[in-house]
């Protein structure tokens, strides 16, 4: 199973030193010695106040903090841990997505969602209860200006005549894209697609994120099968898509919830259940605290890092 590292700016106590350029490098660079598969940002442009006070969290912007760790890296990559879609103009949004694929050399990963705080789509000047038609758009968008130019489109919010937004990625066809959220709609988008990013979360949680809880392996089983029988029915038989999972136990490093054995066990049963991908969330109170952990959590994991 692969393990991507979220970029700790989402921890409360984050020590300012992890945003320096000295910073971020160093924590990048540890991630990709010690053998984890990705760095990830999530992004809240506009949060309110009273979210940011109530549990919320930081963000920078995904597409620039991404740029920066490609120019720090060469094997390490790179993903929106989530791209919120709705938010910009997809042409926007698919032309930073293919700059970052093209100076990274094809390391980027585009996890998208459709986004839940009403707050925050209200300062962006975007109709919150458009948001599943602007999703939907949008990745159409991305899906087809990556792959051809010419590129025409005409949709309820965008419109698209003779398109040239060149250069192309290099990856063909454009990044992979990962759906997040644990909804049916979300795993029908998912089979569309490279990839899944569900949260295996208690319902206390997932009323505030606007997804169904997802509270046992069982379920992250049936979901995984259903997503991969509906893409083998669409898109081939031997299509299957990648499984990100994140859980209270990503927060492992921050607060041990368990011993190392039954965080390897959880690992393990999610791996049976079909992820393939784990998300990680070390501390951020200082860089050092940081690399620390990603090095000790390698060592729990049996990670294989560089020689």
């Amino acid at each position: 199973m692969h393990v991507t590292v979220e970029f700790p700016v989402s921890d409360p106590h984050y020590s300012p030193e992890l945003l320096t350029a000295a910073g971020v490098t160093r924590v990048v660079q540890a991630a990709e010695r010690l053998g984890y598969g990705a760095v990830a940002f999530t992004e809240h442009p506009a949060p309110s106040l009273k979210w940011l006070t109530s549990g919320g969290h930081e963000a920078l912007d995904v597409v620039p903090a991404l740029a920066f760790c490609a120019a720090a890296t060469t094997r390490l990559r790179l993903m929106t841990y989530l791209l919120v879609l709705p938010y910009r103009n997809p042409l926007l949004t698919a032309r930073a997505a293919a700059t970052v694929d093209i100076l990274s050399a094809g390391r980027l990963t585009v996890v998208v969602g459709t986004g839940y705080l009403r707050s925050e789509f209200r300062a962006l000047g975007v109709d919150f209860d458009e948001r599943n038609l602007l999703f939907d758009e949008a990745l159409e968008v991305l899906r087809g200006v990556w792959k051809r130019s010419p590129f025409d489109y005409e949709g309820r919010h965008f419109t698209a005549a003779s398109i040239a937004a060149l250069p192309m990625p290099v990856t063909p066809d454009g990044p992979p894209i990962w759906v997040g959220g644990n909804s049916a709609v979300a795993r029908r988008r998912a089979a569309q697609v490279q990839g899944w990013s569900p949260l295996m979360i208690p319902e206390s949680i997932a009323g505030t994120t606007r997804t169904p809880a997802m509270t046992t392996f069982a379920q992250l089983r049936s979901a995984v099968t259903e997503i991969n029988d509906l893409a083998s029915r669409e898109r081939g038989r031997d299509v299957t898509v990648d499984v990100q999972l994140q859980s209270l136990q990503s927060t492992w490093l921050q607060d041990p919830n368990g011993s190392p054995d039954e965080h390897l066990d959880f690992l393990g049963q999610a791996r049976d259940a079909g992820a393939t991908w784990f998300v990680v969330q070390p501390p951020g109170h200082s860089v050092a605290a940081c690399v620390e952990a990603l090095e000790r959590y390698a060592d729990v994991i049996h990670l294989a890092g560089e020689s």
